[in-house]
């Protein structure tokens, strides 16, 4: 069969049933494969949007997404969500077409050296040389995206080798790389020695990220949790792996977290860090970083271990492995049973002098902060939601309220605008019988607003309900508490009629001002039966609190 062929049988060999992407010149041979092959392709408007979608399709299901790309631009194309998965550690598979073999190095038309433009932002990358290549790594590339720590592997592919004919068979065991042998069982005297730190802790808290949701360790993370009163708080890609209608439950950490959680892990004496990866939005100054807390850290990638702030008991390894250890070892010890009255009665404390809060709107002003409140009423809280990046993205955090992993869908690592709407698709894809709700900024939205025509044609209702406020809002807020309201390039200006702009996609467009119509028409938005879009319009001026100024410590929250 052509190579291809091949690409094709490895693929649904792979379990692929979705693909993401755009033809050009050099893929040709592939997407004239694809005519005859059990996949479907989704058409996508832009090839960054592909890779989004493709993100999107991975965070919901928990598969493997996967990406097409032509060269040259096509490839370029894809280099953001190459990157965004990689920080989000998201599995995906990038296939991009190349120049003929015989005309890479001569800046041939659309030509670009898409292995090495990648290199720092793939978790594996390879150019195929031998037709026979393909299918090979093609399941290579399943395997290392999809195991130990996931990430993006990428494999371009010269247009002349993908139309020789070569044998394939598809492997009957599973795929071994020489060399890749990610640790999953975790130290057995490392977890002994965790037991023993909970069990002599007067002040633990459990930081938990989006490594558990990866691992699929929600259910093992939950019994942990609960084989004693132990306070649980997450990142932002964390959310969902507990649920937050738990009165162990502190809310997200960081930046823009709750202050329970802030100040429950400044004064912690132990941290149990477990998929996380101490990144700078949360811990701020990191000199002032939990002063009096020991670090347990567990992590199935061990460059995360001890990277950012030392751990005094690592252990590497799966979390849905070492978690259950873990519970066991604990439970086996001897803990007194008030030992942790004092802290639970300082954390209660927080939480009461510092909710969650804000002022209500006047005269039909709708407030974000009431917006994604509704928004879980009319959900109720049971939606995949996806957001792009900025204050929504942070007030979707704060008040949606997610008690189930894999449905927060968004850019954490890498903050890009233009993610949300992409990713609603890929997750809608991956997830049919879903509501899925993609919560935009203005300023984002634009980015990729030509996906509208994607969920469109491809008959992919995903309902975008845009959160409306005439700025780049997050930037707008620095640039006011930071650079003394000295404002440059974040009023948005003129910006399109939304809803008119959704019906000239063919989706419907519909649009609020007034608090008192949000909820009926929010619930119209959602009965429509197909891809829809709500302009609100909010407070223009409001900003996201509490907020840890960056480069400050925890206990200087303001707001």
């Amino acid at each position: 069969m052509r190579g291809a062929d091949a690409l094709m049988e490895a693929l649904v060999h792979e379990g692929v049933e979705h693909i993401f992407g755009i033809p050009g010149g050099a893929n040709l041979p592939t997407y004239d494969a694809l005519v005859d092959a059990d996949l479907r392709h989704i058409q996508a408007r832009h090839e960054q949007a592909a890779g989004h979608a493709a993100e999107g399709y991975a965070h919901a299901s928990g598969r493997t997404g996967v990406a097409f790309g032509t060269s040259g631009p096509g490839a370029t194309n894809l280099v953001t969500a190459i990157a965004d998965a990689m920080m989000d550690s998201i599995p995906t598979v990038f296939v991009t077409g190349q120049v003929r073999s015989d005309l890479i190095g001569t800046d041939g038309f659309q030509e670009a050296d898409i292995v090495g433009i990648t290199l720092p932002i793939v978790k594996h990358s390879a150019l195929v040389t031998e037709a026979s290549q393909i299918p090979e790594y093609i399941h290579h590339a399943f395997r290392i995206a999809s195991t130990g720590r996931p990430g993006p592997v990428l494999v371009d592919i010269p247009s002349d080798l993908i139309r020789e004919e070569i044998s394939y068979t598809p492997p009957t065991e599973l795929v071994e790389l020489p060399g890749y042998r990610p640790i999953v069982e975790g130290n057995a005297k490392q977890i002994r020695l965790a037991a023993k730190a909970l069990a002599n802790a007067r002040r633990p808290i459990l930081y938990t990220g989006g490594g558990v949701i990866h691992a699929d360790a929600a259910t093992e993370l939950r019994e942990f949790a609960m084989s004693d009163r132990f306070p649980v708080t997450s990142t932002l890609m964390g959310l969902g792996a507990f649920p937050s209608n738990s009165d162990q439950w502190l809310g997200m950490l960081g930046m823009h977290g709750t202050r329970a959680a802030n100040y429950a892990m400044d004064e912690a004496d132990l941290i149990v860090a477990i998929g996380a990866r101490f990144d700078d939005r949360i811990t701020g100054k990191l000199s002032e970083f939990a002063p009096n807390a020991k670090i347990i850290h567990i992590d199935i990638d061990p460059a995360e271990i001890s990277k950012n702030v030392p751990a005094h008991i690592p252990i590497v390894g799966d979390a849905k492995l070492i978690l259950p250890k873990l519970t066991g070892e604990y439970r086996a010890l001897q803990t007194e049973q008030e030992r942790l009255d004092g802290w639970w009665s300082r954390i209660r404390g927080w939480q009461e002098e510092y909710p969650l809060t804000y002022e209500p709107g006047s005269d039909g002003e709708i407030k974000p902060q009431f917006m994604i409140e509704m928004l879980h009423k009319v959900t109720e809280g049971d939606a995949f939601v996806t957001s792009d990046v900025g204050q929504h993205q942070m007030w979707v955090a704060q008040y949606y309220g997610f008690n189930e992993p894999h449905r927060w869908i968004n850019s954490g690592g890498l903050g890009t605008m233009g993610f949300g709407l992409p990713s609603a698709i890929g997750a809608k894809v991956a997830c049919p019988g879903e509501e899925v709700v993609c919560v935009a900024g203005d300023g984002s939205l634009i980015m990729n607003v030509q996906e509208l025509a994607t969920a469109v044609t491809e008959d992919i209702p995903v309902k975008v309900f845009l959160m409306n406020n005439g700025f780049m809002g997050m930037v707008r807020q620095w640039q006011e508490l930071f650079w003394d309201g000295r404002y440059s390039g974040v009023d948005n200006g003129t910006s399109p009629d939304w809803a008119k702009l959704a019906e000239a996609f063919g989706a419907k467009g519909l649009r609020c001002d007034d608090e008192a119509d949000l909820e009926e028409m929010m619930r119209a938005t959602l009965d429509h039966d197909g891809t829809a879009l709500l302009d609100v319009r909010v407070s223009p001026l409001e900003n996201c609190y509490p907020m840890i100024p960056a480069g400050n410590a925890a206990r200087d929250m303001v707001g």
